[in-house]
């Protein structure tokens, strides 16, 4: 065909070349007479090498760079630029006539695009997903009895940790609503409710912040500030998270290695995967925010990022409460939810001096082994712990009753100072 005459034009992502007959009418062949398929011979190269040159004569991004290659008893047409759209048409009745385009020839875009790309060839025009919105407080919360949102945890038999980093992205008033359910159920559970803090507050504002919550509880301590970390979904670049998570695993880590008893706090509190943190921290204001049981996240020159705080909500210092520490509190639900589960055995037992001696010795066991191991102070079990079950803990109208009751004591911070937790068994229930 008599290539010097193409005309480009975009049409929808693709250039659509028209050849023109610029003489009789007819169309020139190489060689003289269509032929199809195309021979395996230097004609088929030939016929590549000067179609390659017209296109790339139009003057389009896409045809530019465009190449045209001779492929068995094909024309294979490549677009020059490299975007997945990109294509090139050929039309026109010269075009036809030359056996470039009609049954034997096929479109198609050089590689499909992932998401929303346009439709040609056997690329259809994809239509683009809905992100959603990000849960608000009602959907965290969820429904008790439906089993929903936080409430989906009912249906786990054991957790112990519970964080909710996206409380940080919303405003105080729903925040406050998911953190008073949550710290509501890991009351009843047993567990440990990780707070995230404002973002938006600096040091010398997060005091007040927290004191606007109303939710100084044992069972919750809050970390601040957030944590800067390499955001895989944004090029890696550094991005402030809310802490929760980070913590957590600090938690597991140490209760792991050292125990529940340790705090999670200190030079072996590293943070894992953290580059940096939002707020850098003087001695200064560490030493303003401890004392209103806010736990500072510190970096150091030599240790890096480090947990550098372990108090309770409950835990400023005005407060004085016996569970002013999160190893303390977390060790007292360690042991409560253990004793829970290993008097279960007494239910059908009769009420009376065997069974309370043999849950002496039961529980005995267990306290003098997390003795050993150092949860407790004091050198001797005396001094760090006890378990009394006996006449005194259970009356003649509890024993009427079918009620055992178990006293337990143990030393978290001074010898001979003790925690108390009160079980009592009833009705084929352990209540604490």
């Amino acid at each position: 065909a008599d290539l010097a005459y193409l005309v480009g034009t975009n049409v929808g992502g693709a250039i659509s070349i028209t050849i023109n007959d610029n003489t009789t009418g007819t169309v020139a062949i190489l060689p003289a007479t269509a032929l199809t398929p195309l021979p395996n011979t230097s004609v088929g190269a030939a016929l590549a090498d000067e179609l390659q040159k017209a296109i790339r004569a139009v003057g389009n991004a896409a045809t530019d760079n465009a190449t045209v290659k001779f492929v068995g008893t094909t024309l294979q047409v490549t677009p020059g630029a490299n975007t997945p759209n990109a294509a090139i048409l050929l039309t026109g009745a010269a075009a036809t006539a030359a056996r470039l385009t009609g049954a034997g020839s096929f479109n198609n875009v050089q590689q499909y695009t992932l998401g929303v790309g346009a439709a040609f060839g056997a690329q259809a025009g994809a239509v683009g997903g809905a992100n959603g919105s990000p849960p608000n407080a009602a959907t965290l919360i969820g429904s008790y009895s439906a089993k929903t949102g936080l409430y989906a945890l009912r249906d786990v038999d054991l957790f112990n940790l519970l964080v909710i980093p996206r409380t940080a992205q919303m405003d105080d008033t729903q925040a406050k609503s998911v953190m008073a359910a949550a710290i509501a159920f890991c009351n009843e559970r047993r567990a440990f409710y990780i707070v995230d803090p404002n973002p938006s507050k600096a040091w010398n504002d997060i005091g007040a912040w927290v004191s606007s919550l109303g939710i100084s509880e044992r069972n919750a301590a809050i970390f601040f500030p957030h944590v800067q970390i390499a955001d895989p979904l944004d090029g890696f670049r550094l991005a402030n998270m809310p802490p929760s998570g980070t913590v957590a695993g600090v938690f597991a880590r140490i209760d792991g290695s050292r125990g529940v008893w340790k705090a999670p706090a200190g030079i072996d509190a590293t943070l894992t995967g953290v580059q940096g943190l939002a707020q850098t921290l003087t001695d200064q204001e560490n030493g303003a925010l401890n004392p209103l049981g806010i736990n500072c996240l510190r970096s150091f020159p030599v240790y890096g990022r480090v947990v550098w705080g372990s108090r309770t909500l409950r835990g400023a210092d005005q407060m004085a409460d016996e569970y002013k520490y999160v190893p303390v509190r977390r060790l007292a639900l360690f042991i409560e939810e253990s004793l829970y589960r290993g008097t279960q055995w007494v239910v059908f037992e009769p009420n009376d001096e065997p069974l309370w001696a043999q849950i002496r010795l039961n529980l005995g066991a267990f306290m003098h082994d997390l003795f050993v191991q150092g949860a407790f102070q004091g050198k001797t079990p005396r001094e760090a712990y006890f378990v009394k079950c006996d006449r005194e803990t259970t009356t003649q109208n509890d024993i009427n009753k079918g009620i055992v009751n178990i006293v337990v004591g143990f030393a978290p911070l001074k010898p001979a100072e003790f925690v108390i937790i009160k079980l009592q068994q009833m009705a084929g229930q352990i209540q604490v």
